[in-house]
């Protein structure tokens, strides 16, 4: 086993059964594990329905109530890790990442990366249909992070990534503190901080067609002080130590951009 796509779902039945179809058809050998926080709207049930129908292939964790991005995708990574999977993917459910950009993100780590990061704010990477309200806050998210961190990682909250299972299987989960909005910011500190080589690749985010997006004030609000929280413990605390997990990787710090 390979290549596992973690798909988090809360309320996501109109778009869960048309991401892991379009998934499936491209044939390149994708497992996908859904984690739903026992959404109301029974997207669990849609994904139950197909299982029979990728047996192989899709799996579906359910957990009770909704407990937070961060927890979903942690959740999934030692489930994969556990497994054996080698290279394991965070996805969204809503097509805001295009199914057929798995395979490039795939295709990086293969060429040397650690971490490939499905980038908006690289050359060649934009988004679609976003107010400007938004396209704002989000660069002025990733500036933020950028300056006070000082990670050279342009898209530092995307969330589409792909892990060496290495990668994984190096952070000490239990010392990941954020849920939302910060949490994709602190994986990919704790990735740099020990060591790992970080790429970003273009990609053309396409804000949803279906659902409603989970951004809220508080997400906002955790990714302002978590990022404030991440560079005072990287300063004070030996953040390097404080999340590492035993594993020590061959690479040496770097990070980089790869082009289309």
């Amino acid at each position: 086993m390979e290549k596992l796509v973690i798909i988090p779902t809360y309320n996501e039945r109109e778009n869960i059964k048309s991401i892991i179809e379009a998934i499936f058809e491209m044939d390149l050998n994708f497992h996908v594990l859904v984690v739903d926080d026992n959404s109301p709207d029974n997207t669990a049930r849609i994904v139950r329905e197909m299982e029979s129908d990728f047996p192989d292939q899709l799996f579906l964790q359910v957990r009770e109530g909704k407990q937070g991005l961060g927890t979903a995708y942690i959740y999934g990574f030692k489930w994969a890790i556990d497994r054996g999977y080698d290279f394991i993917f965070e996805m969204d459910a809503d097509f805001s990442h295009h199914p057929a950009d798995l395979e490039r993100l795939y295709q990086a780590c293969i060429k040397g990366a650690d971490v490939v990061v499905g980038s908006r704010y690289v050359g060649g990477g934009k988004t679609v249909n976003w107010s400007r309200y938004r396209n704002i806050l989000s660069k002025g998210g990733a500036l933020y992070t950028r300056l006070l961190t000082w990670m050279p990682v342009k898209d530092p909250t995307a969330g589409f990534v792909c892990y060496r299972k290495k990668v994984l299987e190096t952070i000490n989960f239990d010392q990941i503190n954020f849920v939302g909005y910060a949490f994709q910011i602190e994986m990919k500190f704790a990735a740099w901080k020990l060591g790992f080589r970080v790429v970003e690749i273009p990609i053309t985010f396409v804000d949803r067609k279906f659902g409603t997006s989970k951004m809220n004030k508080n997400i906002i609000k955790e990714g302002v002080l978590g990022v404030l929280k991440i560079q005072w413990q990287s300063m004070f605390k030996n953040y390097r130590r404080k999340v590492r997990n035993g594993y020590k990787p061959a690479s040496r710090l770097q990070t980089g951009v790869l082009s289309q």
